[in-house]
């Protein structure tokens, strides 16, 4: 299926963004201003999916109403295999479902104590930053890497996010400790139970998907992100016969979390409209 595509400010953009992030985890943009580009942009419609949280939705819901802009309520659950990780997109979930807020909640912590242990590591290795100014960088959304980064680039121990990640933030490196995570039928069976649609995010990312799917198939997955990011022409053909095969909803989007973060533009890959009403015939209930 090919998308459907309008000129917009900015260049030719996608009517359709599922995957998008705003400062209510590691976005650039407060939920609003998000939502404010999308319709600036010429979006119809925009899922919010921030990471472990759903914090910004009812800001994000309050600033589409006027705009006449659909706003698919979303999010982006971390999931830990032995390889590395593994991202769950849950879409329209109730954010008020008791057992995903016990379950964010969790995470929240877990992402607070992660960024303590983290400039800890990095005070030893003798790049010192003060975790007063992670958090100010995160501004009360979910606490994450990038600003972990923003902080580093501060106190002049990085040239910038890219630079910070490779030198201390990742694997391997003196900053890096491991999050906590659910395992991926466990994230695909909360967005379920919280009556949403689970999507494998970002599928070429996953190790060793040929044995992952059908896991996640079998505890309730209900699609597959085929259109994602920059992912070219043959790859997006390849996903699109795995989700045939599996019987999932081929959705995507760019993986924005702001201006020239990524190069990704918002709505710069191309998503069909159907993708949408394919999604929400698969709600629970």
């Amino acid at each position: 299926m090919a998308a459907a595509r309008q000129e917009g400010v900015g260049g030719t953009v996608s009517p359709v963004d599922l995957h998008t992030h705003s400062t209510a985890s590691d976005g650039a943009l407060a939920p609003a201003a998000l939502v404010e580009l999308a319709g600036a942009r010429g979006l119809r419609v925009l899922g919010l999916t921030d990471h472990d949280t759903t914090a910004g939705l009812a800001e994000a819901r309050a600033a589409a109403g006027p705009l006449g802009l659909r706003l698919v309520p979303g999010v982006e659950l971390s999931t830990h295999v032995e390889a590395g990780e593994v991202h769950v997109l849950g879409y329209f979930v109730d954010p008020a479902h008791p057992d995903l807020v016990a379950a964010l909640a969790r995470f929240r912590e877990a992402r607070e104590d992660r960024a303590g242990r983290i400039v800890e590591r990095l005070r030893a290795a003798g790049a010192p930053i003060a975790y007063e100014r992670v958090l100010a960088f995160a501004g009360g959304g979910s606490i994450g890497r990038p600003h972990v980064a923003r902080a580093l680039i501060e106190a002049g121990h990085a040239t910038s996010i890219g630079d910070a990640f490779e030198r201390y933030l990742v694997r391997g490196r003196p900053g890096y400790v491991e999050r906590y995570r659910l395992t991926p039928p466990d994230a695909v069976r909360l967005v379920r139970t919280a009556g949403g649609v689970p999507v494998l995010a970002h599928p070429h990312s996953a190790a060793d998907l040929a044995a992952l799917l059908p896991e996640l198939v079998a505890a309730g997955l209900g699609g597959l992100e085929c259109y994602y990011g920059d992912y070219d022409e043959p790859r997006k053909r390849e996903l699109l016969a795995l989700a045939a095969r599996h019987d999932l909803v081929p959705t995507g989007g760019t993986d924005f979390h702001g201006p020239g973060i990524h190069q990704r533009p918002l709505g710069g890959t191309p998503v069909p409209l159907a993708s949408v009403a394919a999604l929400e015939a698969r709600r629970a209930g």
